[in-house]
């Protein structure tokens, strides 16, 4: 296939599609467990409430390695591109991922906080193309809701 056909095809899929390409099924967004919303529109803007996930729980540097970390903020993005499609019926319609902050449980040493929360950027870029290409903070913290791996929250641009 040449280059023009590979451009074509990659216009023409749906965020929803790619992510269908890479084998994720978006499901139910995840029940809250305090008294927030899970996201909140202003203008074009998207801001929403931390997601963690439900399958990697502990430290990263002491109970999880960095593949393992990387999967976890993987799904943690998974669980906010639920949230983003329950809110806007559509992948579609996201702009532009304008930001990430990905917060690691991780012992007092590890500083791969970074190679952790690619796992959240990768997938956004497979997802959206240079649209899901955004600024990221990766932060460690002492501890998460629930010992939960990673907890990530996301801000994005949408067009109605």
């Amino acid at each position: 296939m040449d280059n023009q056909a590979i451009n074509r095809s990659e216009v023409q899929s749906t965020p929803e599609a790619q992510m269908i390409s890479l084998g994720i099924e978006l499901g139910q967004v995840r029940p809250l467990v305090g008294n927030y919303v899970t996201c909140v529109r202003t203008g074009n803007l998207l801001f929403t409430a931390g997601q963690g996930v439900d399958e990697y729980h502990g430290k990263l540097g002491r109970d999880l390695s960095v593949e393992e970390g990387y999967q976890a903020a993987r799904q943690s993005m998974i669980n906010l591109l639920k949230v983003v499609k329950a809110e806007l019926g559509e992948l579609g319609k996201v702009k532009r991922i304008v930001k990430i902050l990905g917060f690691v449980n991780s012992t007092e040493d590890f500083t791969q906080q970074p190679k952790v929360m690619n796992g959240a950027s990768d997938l956004l870029v497979a997802v959206f193309g240079d649209k899901g290409k955004h600024g990221r903070s990766a932060v460690g913290m002492a501890q998460l809701p629930n010992n939960t791996a990673i907890e990530i929250e996301m801000i994005l641009e949408f067009e109605d």
